[in-house]
């Protein structure tokens, strides 16, 4: 069967995308592996009109709306391939089944790389965060600490003594300069050189080299991140290295280097953030309408 549009990645941009184009009436496929990237988290905050409910839940109950729409077909499934054909695009999943679609859009989303510290990716989403905007203000002002893994880590260090007092932790992975002692000043953040060897025992709690504990209400770290799908390397498209690690490049349609594939989410934009991977995806859903509906 040839799709109008098959969309890998069911999480929050590619439901969003896929409940444009099923309102549009187009013949939709999703494809989903069911790894949110926000699976570890047990709140989600930001997201007008769902703060504070459980990600699972939001996730689930945009699946299921979406699923009502009887031109929407959908496939718990990892796709594993991806290819130009003579109708659009084929996609291959892990057990050789292949859809056809006659645009593509990929959310696929990324996967956090942590830093190789005991404990830290037991408490990811849980107690060691990314966004102070989705886990800050439960935090109950502080003390918070930021674990450094580059110098992107001043962004956090300056951002957090919004929501509470902060530590600095360098961990050997940056020396801040004169300028940025002094911002830090500003800002009344501490900074600790000793290096982290655990995080975790109570909460965030962050045990140094000399066996000192710091105690935290939470710890922000900015990990480095890869792409959760290897299909938009194996279609060609033009990557971009964003702060934390590559993205797919788009342009203001969302659209690929490669004509028919289009991006959204977090794969897509450096910003991994419930209500703006939604946004995007609405975004793109409707430009990939346009697309066709303009097509020569």
């Amino acid at each position: 069967m040839l799709y109008d549009v098959v969309i890998v990645g069911g999480s929050y941009a590619g439901v969003s995308a896929g409940l444009q184009l099923a309102r549009a009436r187009r013949k939709v496929l999703v494809v989903d592996a069911g790894l949110r990237r926000n699976r570890f988290a047990r709140h989600s905050h930001g997201f007008l009109g769902q703060d504070g409910r459980d990600p699972a839940d939001i996730a689930h109950d945009a699946q299921t709306q979406l699923r009502r729409y009887p031109t929407v077909d959908w496939l718990n499934g990892e796709a594993t391939d991806a290819s130009p054909c003579a109708d659009g695009f084929a996609v291959t999943l892990s057990d050789a089944r292949q859809y056809l679609g006659k645009r593509l859009i990929l959310a696929t989303g990324v996967v956090d790389q942590l830093p190789a510290i005991d404990g830290l990716a037991q408490q990811w989403g849980v107690n060691v965060f990314h966004c102070p905007y989705c886990h800050g203000y439960e935090l109950g002002g502080g003390p918070i600490g930021v674990l450094a893994t580059s110098e992107l880590a001043m962004h956090h260090a300056l951002m957090l003594p919004d929501w509470g007092a902060t530590i600095l932790f360098l961990n050997a992975a940056f020396e801040p300069d004169a300028n940025q002692l002094a911002s830090l000043k500003a800002r009344g953040v501490r900074l600790e050189r000793e290096r982290v060897t655990a995080v975790g025992g109570q909460g965030a709690d962050v045990t140094l080299a000399s066996g000192r504990v710091v105690e935290l209400k939470g710890l922000f770290t900015q990990p480095r991140i890869r792409m959760a799908s290897p299909l938009a390397e194996r279609l060609g498209c033009v990557f971009e290295e964003g702060p934390m690690g590559p993205f797919i490049k788009v342009d203001a349609q969302r659209a690929t280097s490669v004509p028919g594939v289009f991006a959204c989410g977090d794969a897509a934009i450096a910003a991994g953030n419930v209500a703006i991977a939604v946004g995007d995806g609405a975004r793109t859903g409707g430009a990939v309408h346009a697309s066709m509906m303009f097509a020569t």
